[in-house]
């Protein structure tokens, strides 16, 4: 069963998301909060396996709620999905920089929506390759190929390798067939690399790939 606390300031809408989540089997809705402060107390009363959260809010905004979720040791299983009205903008970047695994817009389709927390709880990135390109153009100001920070140094170079192709987009199994070795040797490419890097997820190594320069917006 897939626990989802839902944090949004407009009950019209959290009201709407609940009545989708609530019609599947395999999906329950733990709690709601109108605001990031009550949001964050109930992620650690109830420890969802996701928070819906919108990223302006009143009190605590989701931003600074999804950092203090990520920073919290003891909320380590909990994956964080922005919820936004305007699409690709800073805020959007900022919150995946905090922490968050993805996002998703407020007028998604509902079957995109299931699709999206079903995927979200599977410990997976919510970032379209197309939709990453974009983020990073308009985002990362650091010239690319600048250097190999942030803990890229500790990365075996097929580590490496794997990091630069979650960047692009591709799943386990596709950076499996790319790199010429199974799926399970693949993961464990990735894993280990979050590990070191002391990324929370898929969603943090992209974001890092990028600002550390090992891919590069134009050839992605």
């Amino acid at each position: 069963m897939i626990r989802v606390l839902l944090v949004d300031d407009q009950p019209l809408l959290r009201s709407g998301f609940r009545a989708l989540l609530d019609l599947e089997d395999d999906i329950v809705v733990v709690a709601e909060a109108s605001d990031g402060e009550q949001g964050l107390a109930l992620v650690r009363e109830h420890l969802p396996d996701i928070v819906l959260i919108d990223i302006r809010m009143p009190v605590l905004d989701g931003i600074e709620a999804t950092r203090r979720i990520a920073a919290d040791p003891a909320l380590a299983g909990v994956h964080v999905v922005i919820l936004t009205n305007y699409g690709l903008d800073e805020y959007v970047y900022d919150a995946l920089r905090a922490g968050a695994a993805g996002f998703l817009v407020k007028d998604i389709v509902p079957e995109d929506f299931l699709h999206a927390v079903r995927v979200a709880a599977r410990g997976d990135a919510l970032l379209a390759p197309s939709i990453t390109r974009k983020l990073i153009d308009r985002y990362v100001t650091r010239p690319p190929g600048t250097g190999t920070g942030a803990g890229l140094e500790e990365l075996t170079n097929r580590e490496r390798e794997a990091v630069a192709l979650v960047a692009q987009g591709l799943s386990n199994e596709q950076i499996a067939d790319h790199m010429v070795i199974s799926p399970l040797t693949a993961k464990t490419h990735v894993n280990r690399a979050m590990t070191k890097l002391r990324c929370r997820d898929r969603a943090q190594l992209v974001v890092l790939a990028y600002e550390s320069g090992l891919v590069a917006p134009h050839t992605s």
